[in-house]
């Protein structure tokens, strides 16, 4: 099945092919465990300077506390009254309260056992943690968690500019390690068999090869459903700036520059001892045509929609990683 030609047209939407399901040409001799295992491997050694995503940026304000355990560390973050995030520890220096139970009071977390106070200057005994804010998304630095050289400022991709893009970010949690989110995001194989619902005559075109390939990309071609048959098609690459960061960028078709970046941040252990991930997905759009300009003017709309397709994919590809991490942990994984 071939897709149609991606090239921009004045109408972007187009018919797609048509087959049932169980008609697609199997592509699980192209989808190699050792060119997943080895994109994987190249990833994962990539510096990430101890950064890792807390939260979309919408979800650190400054009228109440956001909490969230990363790698085992548990974290409150807030922001002050001129916009700036900041993070630090999430239990409180007196008696160990949780701060992100409190309240922000001019710019200050404030414990709501005691009301001991708490700034950006710190405590004895309690001190804030590096913070970047991207934009789109809050980031956090965790020297003692990651244990490598830090960077003064996380990896973070490139986007379209702001003040022509629609960003939205949806966050989900399973059981399995930010590997093995990251290793479904390098198995592009698997779209239209495994979301028939949202794409079509998916092929890859360009697969990394040998130890250190340049660029060190996967390159898909592909239909996202629209409704019915009709679709958009474009072509897409993935790759890894870092190592718990997949980015998908559109580099031909509809929505040029457009990048869905997928996160995966650890969180720590359940009570079962099995480690839990969160996957932290920021899609940010971007289109010349006239209409996104309105797009853009209604994307407090637009946004619950992207975020639910988002949802909607990570729901599978959760299971995808979670059987992974089982059979990674009993030894049972074929790859």
């Amino acid at each position: 099945m071939t897709l149609p030609d991606p090239a921009p047209r004045r109408f972007p939407l187009r018919r797609m092919p048509a087959a049932a399901w169980s008609a697609q040409a199997p592509t699980w001799r192209e989808g190699s465990p050792a060119v997943i295992a080895a994109a994987l491997k190249r990833a994962l050694a990539r510096p990430s300077g101890n950064w890792y995503v807390l939260a979309a940026s919408t979800e650190v304000r400054a009228d109440r506390p956001f909490g969230r355990v990363v790698a085992g560390v548990e974290l409150v973050a807030w922001r002050t009254p001129d916009g700036t995030a900041h993070a630090g520890p999430g239990a409180c220096p007196h008696l160990g309260a949780p701060l992100c139970r409190g309240a922000v009071a001019e710019g200050r977390l404030v414990c709501r056992w005691h009301g001991l106070a708490l700034g950006a200057e710190g405590f004895p005994g309690w001190s804030p943690y590096p913070v970047h804010d991207d934009g789109v998304l809050v980031w956090v630095r965790l020297d003692r968690v990651g244990g490598e050289e830090s960077l003064d400022a996380p990896v973070v991709p490139e986007r379209p500019p702001p003040d022509r893009a629609i960003s939205a970010v949806e966050s989900m949690a399973g059981r399995c390690e930010p590997e093995d989110v990251v290793a479904n995001r390098l198995d592009p194989w698997h779209g239209s068999w495994f979301h028939p619902y949202s794409f079509v005559a998916l092929r890859v075109t360009e697969v990394p090869r040998g130890p250190d390939p340049d660029p060190d990309r996967m390159v898909v071609e592909v239909g996202f459903k629209v409704a019915g048959r009709w679709g958009v098609p474009v072509r897409a690459e993935f790759h890894c700036p870092e190592p718990r960061t997949v980015v998908m960028r559109i580099i031909e078709g509809e929505g040029l520059g457009s990048v869905v970046e997928t996160h995966a941040t650890p969180l720590g252990t359940d009570a079962r001892g099995v480690p839990r991930t969160a996957v932290i997905e920021a899609t940010i759009a971007a289109s010349d045509r006239p209409g996104f300009a309105l797009a853009r003017r209604l994307s407090a709309a637009v946004r619950p929609a992207v975020r639910a397709a988002a949802r909607r994919l990570w729901r599978d590809d959760l299971a995808y990683a979670e059987r992974r991490y089982l059979l990674r942990s009993t030894g049972r994984f074929p790859g």
